[in-house]
């Protein structure tokens, strides 16, 4: 085989890895907490899917916590929301959008390693289904207000959350 010839072919396996169908970018993220001495987190942000296959986020890593989990609400009855790990992840279709907001879905940061600050900046490694890891790096705002469906934890039954 010529090197041409090896060269063309390297670089076709190369290119193989980088056809995926789901193509996800990361838009509006923020972490906070409810205080400086909360004991976790959470983040939010928008995935956008331009590519043309279905993608879902499967899970999330980071070094700010001991444990990092992908949670959702679900409606308990009596007006009282539980959070929730929702370990199939998020769909994420086609063309379209999955937003994690406060309120709904969200990755959840349990027993954190140091108190949230504002301006800081988490490192998070996203795992997706078919698009794979994308790091990024999330900025603290603890004074973000978010008009979509920001939780009221007066009636919020977080359940038996483990932070260990």
């Amino acid at each position: 085989m010529t090197f041409a010839l090896k060269a063309i072919a390297a670089l076709s396996v190369c290119a193989l890895p980088l056809s995926v169908g789901a193509e996800i970018a990361i838009k509006d993220a923020y972490a906070r907490s409810a205080s400086p001495v909360a004991k976790s987190g959470a983040a939010f942000f928008v995935i956008e899917n331009t590519g043309t296959e279905d993608d879902q986020l499967i899970d999330a890593r980071s070094d700010a916590a001991k444990k990092v989990e992908l949670h959702t609400h679900i409606d308990a009855g009596n007006g009282v929301m539980q959070m929730r790990q929702d370990e199939d992840g998020f769909p994420v279709p086609a063309g379209g959008t999955h937003a994690l907001a406060r309120g709904g879905d969200h990755v959840m940061f349990m027993g954190l390693n140091a108190p949230f600050e504002q301006g800081n900046m988490l490192n998070v490694t996203l795992v997706f289904e078919k698009a794979g890891e994308i790091e990024v790096q999330i900025p603290v705002d603890l004074e973000r207000q978010d008009a979509h469906g920001a939780m009221q934890h007066g009636k919020m039954d977080h359940g038996k959350m483990n932070s260990n």
